[in-house]
């Protein structure tokens, strides 16, 4: 009888820290973002640099995209240490659900029908994805902007003056430019990063905002039809339980 259970607490631990061992090895093996930035960012410069000069944009929009879509997608998000408007440090892996990520600037503030439709996707979403509009200003530029958005939108910033966090800003700003989307999963794995296209000023404001709504709205519901695919059934019927309830 001892013996036999000698035996099973072996197999248990045995199993126990064969799954931290393996959970380990998955983290270690793991491509940050930062790291695949160092990777490839510099020779994309290069050619875009290039592209732009010669004012070839259909050229530095493919550039742009195959960075993305090669290279950067794939790895994963940074633990990156935000603040919201309480002066409350925020990392990013602390959010727990998929989030898409929109970064801007008080000089780059959203475009017309940006807000409302980034508002009603956060509602239509709020279970399965969270909203974040990432600032790079001072606290009092982005308090004043973010009185628009509604409660399902998480707005964080980063003060560059305080140069508290200029790893952040080197990697998520200065990198890829702004406005930028990042579409992440709830591994923090990075599924799609996208420029966020402006509506022009001229187009009315049902129009701006339904172009605004299906740009982000393409990405997420592509995103939610994998992750539907990709998940166990038991998954899937807990999920729906706890919409139903």
């Amino acid at each position: 009888m001892q013996r036999s259970l000698f035996l099973i607490l072996t197999l248990l631990l045995f199993t126990f820290f064969t799954g931290i061992s393996q959970e380990q090895e998955k983290e270690e093996n793991r491509l940050l973002f930062s790291e695949a930035l160092a990777l490839h960012l510099p020779q994309y410069n290069d050619k875009a640099n290039k592209a732009y000069q010669q004012r070839n944009f259909k050229e530095g929009k493919r550039l742009f995209d195959s960075l993305t879509n090669n290279c950067l997608s794939g790895s994963y998000i940074d633990d990156f240490r935000l603040f919201n408007l309480r002066d409350k440090e925020v990392r990013l892996h602390d959010i727990k659900k998929p989030i898409y990520l929109i970064t801007y600037a008080s000089w780059c503030i959203p475009g017309k029908g940006a807000i409302p439709a980034i508002n009603d996707i956060a509602n239509k979403y709020k279970n399965n994805v969270q909203l974040v509009v990432l600032f790079w200003d001072t606290k009092a530029k982005v308090k004043r902007v973010s009185r628009e958005f509604n409660k399902n939108v998480k707005v964080l910033y980063v003060d560059e003056t305080q140069n508290h966090s200029s790893y952040v800003v080197k990697q998520l700003k200065h990198s890829l430019g702004l406005p930028t989307c990042f579409l992440i999963d709830s591994d923090h794995k990075i599924m799609d990063i996208s420029r966020y296209t402006a509506v022009a000023y001229d187009t009315s404001i049902e129009n701006a905002l339904k172009k605004n709504y299906n740009q982000i709205n393409e990405g997420i519901v592509s995103f939610l039809m994998k992750d539907v695919e990709a998940r166990p059934q038991a998954d899937l019927a807990a999920s729906h339980e706890e919409e139903e309830e």
